[in-house]
């Protein structure tokens, strides 16, 4: 009986270890997504669109949450003049998260097969 209860519990703890990991891939992806989308709003090319989504990745591992991605972000269409406001890219951001999500569940069942 013990041996099951430890069996379950240890299968508990890689359930949530997979869930966190698929959660922060799944975020990671919908920066890249995000800075993909700008990088189009800013007319970049790819080499700089590559550059572009490097930093946007880098900017959300300085806090936790999204206030540093979107602070940067914000700079950056500031800088450029670009016409989009807080609200379209936390509208972007919500919109490409189950996007991001669907891609990572993807490659993960890919990866375990």
């Amino acid at each position: 009986m013990a041996d099951r209860f430890r069996d379950r519990e240890k299968g508990e703890e890689l359930r949530y270890e997979i869930e966190q990991e698929i959660q922060f891939k799944a975020e990671s992806r919908r920066n890249r997504l995000l800075g993909e989308w700008l990088a189009r709003k800013f007319g970049m090319t790819s080499d700089e669109t590559g550059a572009y989504v490097k930093e946007v990745l880098a900017s959300d591992l300085e806090e936790p949450g999204v206030d540093d991605l979107i602070r940067k972000v914000m700079k950056d269409i500031e800088d450029r003049g670009a016409d989009i406001s807080e609200d379209e890219v936390r509208a972007e951001m919500e919109r490409l998260f189950p996007v991001a999500l669907e891609q990572v569940k993807e490659s993960f069942k890919s990866d375990t097969v």
